[in-house]
């Protein structure tokens, strides 16, 4: 196991009814700032229960945050922040909300020139302020709600950046496995999707003598595979939802990313694709994970076939008819969900692969656990996900 230090300071409410929690958890003395999407909030009744909670505060509201928040609306969020003197932020959504919220937490206390260094100039920067934040999550998916992660698009430029801090890890995440019940079924797949795949981008890489880790992981996985299809089944069956939720929180709340190799290059193809085609993140990780898997199969060998053993119950067969069988499992998977996993099934075509890897190459940092998976392998995971 490789050196790590862990550090989560994230209190969780989790079960029904702790939306009510947050006259306790909220600072009274502070004027918040309520931010969220699209008005879903509003038609389920969350909106209603925040608001109710929060009576007698000081409070004020932005919407309209975008799945894959836009730069220009978080900047002016930004000026509210500012202007208004706001000393808390809320984020009441899902991982949009919470990551946008997370950058204009940042962003109002950034003392540069331009708040997009953040993310730009992730790795030559450092965010030294955060206006503190809390959330209630209305969307289990990305984990967001507990970690100091955050992905921001640029939508001038088409550019779908991260960044990661301490600072911006909330200091509270209200879990109510109801919020549910009412999402929409592509809502649902896409976060089980997403949250499969982080799982998998910190354990389908290479063994370090981390069992405590690759358990976790292989739990996580195995949970989603046997809840998320229940969810789909039954949006009421509370007991599925919460196991969901709570899946998808620890798939990235960095406890079983620790000491472990990280790999993360179908995050990093898969922005792309949302970047320039719109396409939802968690269709984009399931489009390229399989490819991922297929050109670097002699390098994560030893975890594929782990996985395919222990999560995926393959045993039968040559050492490459396992791993064949595991990437066909896998794809098999995310299809059961109603998430398609080639380009083709989002009309992308073959130009997509020299747009991309110019990206990569104009950026010139390589992807992988290893570092060693270059543009030209991009060109490759994409030409196998074209048919």
């Amino acid at each position: 196991m490789e050196n790590f230090e862990f550090y989560n300071p994230v209190k969780i409410c989790f079960g029904k009814g702790e939306i009510a929690k947050l006259s306790r958890l909220v600072p009274r003395e502070e004027k918040i700032l309520v931010t969220y999407g699209g008005g879903s909030i509003k038609r389920n009744g969350i909106y209603d229960q925040v608001m109710s909670a929060l009576q007698g505060f000081s409070v004020e509201e932005f919407s309209g945050i975008e799945p894959n928040p836009h730069y220009e609306t978080l900047m002016k969020a930004v000026e509210r922040v500012r202007q208004e003197k706001i000393g808390f932020l809320l984020a009441v959504g899902g991982g949009s909300v919470i990551d946008g919220t997370k950058f204009i937490a940042a962003a109002s206390l950034w003392e540069g020139s331009d708040p997009w260094e953040i993310l730009a100039k992730r790795y030559q920067v450092n965010i030294t302020g955060a206006v503190p934040i809390g959330t209630v999550l209305t969307l289990p998916a990305t984990g967001s709600e507990m970690n100091g992660n955050a992905v921001i698009t640029k939508w001038e430029t088409r550019d779908k950046l991260a960044f990661n801090s301490d600072l911006v890890k909330p200091r509270f995440s209200i879990l109510d496995p109801e919020v549910v019940f009412s999402l929409p079924d592509i809502q649902v797949a896409n976060g089980i999707v997403d949250a499969f795949i982080h799982v998998m981008e910190q354990y389908l890489t290479y063994p370090v003598n981390s069992p405590i880790q690759d358990r976790f992981a292989e739990s996580i996985l195995v949970t989603l595979l046997e809840e998320g299809p229940k969810v789909l089944a039954d949006r009421k069956d509370y007991n599925s939802a919460a196991n969901f939720m709570w899946a998808a929180t620890m798939a990235l709340n960095e406890l079983i990313g620790t000491g472990v190799p990280q790999d993360w290059s179908t995050h990093m193809i898969g922005h792309e694709l949302t970047a320039l085609y719109g396409i939802d993140h968690g269709q984009t990780l399931a489009i390229i994970l399989p490819g991922v898997m297929q050109i670097k199969r002699e390098d994560k060998k030893e975890k594929i076939l782990q996985y395919a053993e222990r999560v995926l119950k393959i045993k039968g067969g040559t050492e490459d008819d396992r791993i064949n069988a595991a990437i066909a499992k896998t794809i098999e998977f995310f299809e059961s969900l109603g998430i398609k996993t080639k380009l083709k099934d989002y009309n992308v075509g073959k130009s997509v692969i020299p747009v991309v890897v110019d990206r990569f190459r104009q950026r010139g940092i390589p992807l992988g656990e290893r570092r060693d998976l270059m543009p030209e392998d991009v060109a490759k995971i994409l030409e196998l996900r074209l048919q």
